[in-house]
């Protein structure tokens, strides 16, 4: 069941990626481009986001479980770090050069798009080569 559920939420997520426009970099390097042509959807898109996921943390956090039955873990961390601070600005430095963050990145994959052939896999290198090259040996 719970892998039902993701599945269902992936492809609703998927299709709204697709839908609102946000699989195609243009779209969110115009946003991007305050001196230009700039194209506000992209900000329409994340404050709808935004009261979506406000509405289900604020759900989740009288849970204990979730309706799968997992465990409800929710970050209790609110404290700003070096390491947080440098990788927000590398991934917002990506995602305006590339025009895509992860999700529709990984939409835009499942397309065909071959920009996305192309960052999917730096995506991923960057988000594990850190790790090795960080991260405390025993």
């Amino acid at each position: 069941m719970a892998l039902l559920l993701a599945a269902l939420s992936g492809l609703i997520f998927g299709l709204g990626l697709l839908l609102s426009g946000m699989t195609n970099p243009a779209k969110v390097q115009g946003f991007l481009d305050l001196g230009g042509a700039w194209d506000p959807s992209l900000g329409l898109v994340m404050v709808g986001a935004i009261a979506v996921a406000a509405v289900a943390f604020a759900r989740a956090r009288g849970r204990s479980r979730a309706w799968t039955g997992v465990a409800m873990e929710i970050p209790q961390r609110k404290t700003l770090d070096k390491g947080l601070i440098v990788g927000g600005l590398l991934f917002g430095t990506g995602w305006g050069l590339a025009g895509f963050c992860p999700g529709p990145a990984l939409v835009a994959l499942s397309s065909g798009m071959v920009e996305a052939w192309i960052f999917v896999p730096a995506m991923l290198l960057g988000m594990f080569l850190p790790d090795g090259l960080f991260k405390p040996r025993p």
